[in-house]
């Protein structure tokens, strides 16, 4: 169901309080990426990354999911909880990473590579991860290629970027990788950066490891938005630049609000061009309307799912046992 996404809304519309009635009144469950709009992320049951959320998906006993993300994060969980009603409240939230990678042009290349294994980064539509033998995220990429053969090749897509990165700190030279990359991560300016990093001397970098090299050059800290998370809690720094999207800023303030948190500039001296425009068409309002309507609903074909579901299967299965996200929920900004 397919509904559209900007009918008027009464002005005076409680929509904490309607969105909190709806998820009780339909058994919905919220999950938010750390990408999301503030307002989003604190009303949502939970906030996370690529593979938490994943995680959450698989397991949550609620009869709806509703994704706050992109729309290759409701596939994922449409594809390990088919039973489930999945809602994105917007279907326009797509992915630069995923528009990258077309699932013919993709299958071509697979194939010419038949001696590859094929990782899939998890930013990629369902029919590539048909076509993969394990998904990963950035949060366990290095774990799950670590645990490969040294002599196996490997095929690495859509992220060229991140799949750089791990072929330069795990020596795999093997690694052929798909040339894709995400809009919002190439935006970041060398330039900007370091004259931001002469401004604040004291401050460590912590960095997406989809930014380029010359962006991860410059970087203190190199991890998934998770990891990133943890890094800016828990440093003993009191300012810190953060080279990913800038939708994370929001729980490290309210995680440190002692700290301060300044998003890495673009080309023009500031972060605001950073932000995801995918992640950004969702609201406050579409997720209330998402909610009430049951739609826009995330539908897949068995056949497509069913390949998908393998790779993510052995995705969850081959990584690395972690912790609770950081719950910064009850944290007074």
């Amino acid at each position: 169901m397919n509904l559209p996404m900007n009918p008027a809304l009464d002005p005076s519309l409680d929509l904490v309080a309607e969105i909190n009635r709806l998820r009780k009144e339909k058994n919905a469950v919220i999950l938010a990426h750390y990408y999301q709009d503030g307002a989003i992320q604190d009303i949502a049951d939970f906030v996370g990354d690529s593979l938490d959320l994943s995680r959450k998906a698989a397991a949550t006993d609620a009869d709806v999911i509703v994704f706050c993300g992109v729309r290759f994060m409701a596939e994922v969980a449409k594809i390990l909880s088919p039973g489930k009603i999945v809602v994105l409240p917007d279907l326009e939230a797509g992915c630069s990473l995923e528009d990258s990678c077309p699932p013919d042009e993709f299958e071509k290349f697979v194939k010419a590579r038949p001696d590859h294994i094929v990782l899939s980064y998890i930013n990629c539509s369902a029919a590539v991860k048909g076509l993969s033998d394990i998904i990963v995220t950035s949060s366990n990429a290095k774990h799950i290629v670590n645990s490969l053969p040294k002599d196996q090749k490997i095929i690495f897509g859509p992220d060229r970027h991140l799949g750089g990165y791990l072929a330069r700190q795990l020596g795999r030279e093997d690694m052929v990788l798909w040339q894709g990359t995400c809009i919002v991560h190439e935006k970041f300016s060398e330039k900007e950066l370091i004259k931001l990093k002469a401004q604040y001397p004291d401050a460590p970098v912590a960095a997406h490891p989809e930014c380029p090299d010359n962006i991860i050059a410059h970087a203190d800290h190199v991890g998934s938005t998770r990891d990133i998370l943890n890094f800016a809690i828990n440093s003993p720094a009191n300012t810190i630049i953060v080279a990913t999207e800038p939708g994370i800023i929001h729980q490290m303030e309210k995680a440190a609000p002692h700290k301060t948190f300044i998003g890495a500039p673009g080309a023009d001296g500031n972060c605001s061009c950073n932000t995801c425009p995918f992640m950004a068409l969702n609201t406050m309002e579409k997720l209330y309307l998402c909610l009430r309507d049951l739609g826009p609903e995330i539908q897949l074909d068995e056949e497509t799912r069913v390949k998908a579901e393998k790779p993510l299967r052995r995705m969850l299965e081959m990584s690395p046992t972690q912790g609770p996200a950081p719950d910064v929920s009850k944290v007074e900004v």
